[in-house]
């Protein structure tokens, strides 16, 4: 069996059980037209009155004591019997029908299920009730392996506000903890509104503003888990477009080359940047500091300080990096390339991430991205943007007025908060 049991106790829940994780081969990558069946990782339990043990069997084995005890859950929750799995290639199906709907359309999940299974570091764990997927966590050490980041949550329309998604942060948090003891962070990006008590939870670490079309919901998770501390918040402009017509309408405004437009203004265009010139800008000086919120980049919501091994894993993804100027930059830009989302036929995602506060440089840079991008684009795009919140106003006219292209959603905001592991 795959399982690990939840016995109630007057509001209390503990998991009691020994569990042996076994990871077999590597999940198979997903090819075109058919599926591979690799074999499951598998979860199996023994029962026990005591504390639970992970006996976790990977590339290594070793034995840690943890106790999985969780107070203070809503009296709603009534989970019995819950299962918790490692992920496989074979498990994306019953994921994906789940998921329909979430994060309004814009789920990133389908494209990056299968490299998530590749990854050494990251963990991804589905909770199961009667047999049924009901639930997913993915987590990934970053920062040297002292932060842990939660992402992909979800929870199936019909077991949400029963404290699934607790109780699985909590199981994920424990194993992760017992593979990776270094651990010292949790970190996780939310965009709705933070109250008093995320405050004495959590250390906002960036803060973003955001105008979407579409609801990005973020489940609110469980946390007593967690000492309190800090945060950070970004501004978020989402905006749709047809690319054809957007196409014609910088050419209409005199953009259809945008870098020779740009470069008859008073400002010098944009600077595009190769994998040499980024490690030698962001890591070997600190001309981003003043330009990057708390020297932590975050590229489509995931935040990462400036470490060689956190630039290892963004520059391995398909990003175009921009700043104003390499010797003094005020501003600089990821934009990632589009990939489509379940939204419909034809429909694409296009994420830019923006730093910096000069409202030129960014329209700037925002329309090298959008003309790049779109070139040979045929279909609707959904583009979200995040910037510093001042900016979130005049970059909303200028899409609405100018681009002439269609805002979804008023001002919301990205934040970007940690809080330490206990």
């Amino acid at each position: 069996t795959r399982s690990v049991c939840l016995s109630f106790i007057t509001g209390t829940v503990q998991l009691r059980a020994s569990a042996v994780i076994t990871a077999c081969h590597p999940p198979t990558r997903r090819h075109q037209g058919h599926h591979h069946r690799p074999s499951s990782a598998k979860i199996t339990t023994i029962h026990n009155n005591l504390s639970p043990t992970l006996y976790l069997i990977s590339y290594f084995k070793m034995k840690i004591d943890t106790s999985l005890t969780m107070l203070q859950l809503p009296e709603a929750l009534s989970q019995a019997g819950l299962q918790f799995s490692v992920a496989t290639e074979e498990d994306f199906d019953e994921i994906m029908g789940m998921s329909q709907g979430i994060y309004g359309g814009l789920d990133y999940l389908p494209t990056r299920y299968t490299d998530w299974l590749q990854e050494t570091n990251r963990t991804v764990i589905l909770a199961r009730k009667q047999g049924k997927v009901i639930a997913l966590e993915s987590v990934v050490v970053i920062d040297d392996g002292e932060t842990m980041l939660v992402e992909g949550l979800r929870v199936a329309p019909q077991e949400r506000g029963k404290g699934v998604a607790g109780v699985l942060l909590r199981f994920c948090s424990d194993l992760v903890k017992s593979k990776f003891p270094d651990v010292k962070v949790t970190r996780l990006t939310r965009d709705d509104q933070l109250g008093p008590k995320d405050f004495q939870k959590y250390r906002l670490i960036t803060k973003q503003v955001q105008a979407t079309s579409l609801s990005m919901y973020r489940p609110v998770l469980y946390k007593p888990q967690f000492k309190s501390v800090g945060f950070t918040i970004d501004g978020i402009l989402l905006v749709r477009f047809r690319a054809e017509e957007l196409k014609l309408r910088l050419s209409d405004l005199g953009l259809g080359d945008i870098q020779s437009s740009l470069s008859t203004s008073f400002k010098p265009p944009p600077v595009r940047l190769d994998n040499t010139a980024i490690r030698r800008l962001y890591l070997t000086s600190d001309r981003m500091h003043g330009v990057l919120p708390n020297a932590t980049i975050i590229q489509d919501w995931q935040p990462f300080k400036l470490l060689p091994s956190n630039m290892a894993i963004v520059l391995k993804k398909d990003i175009d990096w921009m700043v104003d100027d390499v010797a003094n930059p005020t501003v600089a830009s990821l934009c990632t390339f589009p990939f489509r989302v379940p939204i419909g036929d034809d429909w694409y995602y296009l994420n830019i991430d923006m730093f910096g506060k000069d409202l030129d440089h960014v329209r700037q840079q925002f329309l090298c991205h959008l003309q790049r991008h779109t070139a040979t684009l045929k279909g609707h795009v959904m583009c979200q943007m995040f910037l510093d919140p001042p900016l979130w106003k005049p970059m909303m006219e200028f899409c609405r007025n100018i681009l002439n292209v269609e805002l979804v959603k008023e001002y919301t905001e990205q934040c970007v908060v940690e809080s330490d592991v206990i």
